[in-house]
């Protein structure tokens, strides 16, 4: 039995653009009470492209280096990019395979066309394999959410050691 991302994802996810500042990211963070916002730009087609993602980590650690108020830090200058993602036909596997690679908690899902239609975060898949528990055939194995929790948790490092021992 494969799960889909798109059956855990949440979906209608609030974003904001590179030239946005930190304030405006931190704020959806706390109207949503999320850790994470994907930055989008549109192309040329009108279409909202992912370009970026940025954390309260980000947030944080921006406020603390620079010393600065948040309003006046743009998200273009701290955002990841470039943006490693899934798409919602993807097993529920695959997305756990790339959160442990890149150490990530949470990954952006898009579309064909690389539109975001969602977010799948590694607390999604974890309530998924704590849902199924006592379930004779199970979509996601606990030892797997536990191995991606350790090498997401790893000291940068680490990160290639973690990501391939599991």
């Amino acid at each position: 039995m494969t799960m889909k991302v798109e059956q855990i994802m949440t979906r209608n996810i609030r974003t904001c653009g590179p030239r946005d500042d930190l304030n405006a990211a931190a704020q959806i963070m706390w109207e949503q009470d999320c850790g994470c916002v994907p930055v989008v730009e549109e192309s040329q087609d009108g279409a909202a492209r992912i370009v970026g993602m940025v954390t309260d980590r980000d947030v944080c650690m921006a406020a603390y280096t620079r010393g600065a108020p948040l309003r006046e830090i743009s998200v273009e200058s701290v955002e990841s990019s470039p943006v490693v993602s899934c798409a919602p036909a993807d097993p529920v596997e695959v997305a756990l395979r790339i959160l442990r690679a890149n150490q990530l908690h949470r990954l952006p899902v898009v579309d064909a066309d690389g539109q975001l239609v969602g977010i799948v975060a590694l607390a999604d898949i974890a309530r998924e394999a704590a849902r199924e528990e006592g379930q004779w055939r199970k979509a996601i194995s606990p030892t797997d959410v536990g191995r991606a929790v350790e090498a997401i948790s790893a000291p940068r490092g680490e990160r290639a050691v973690a990501a391939t021992a599991a």
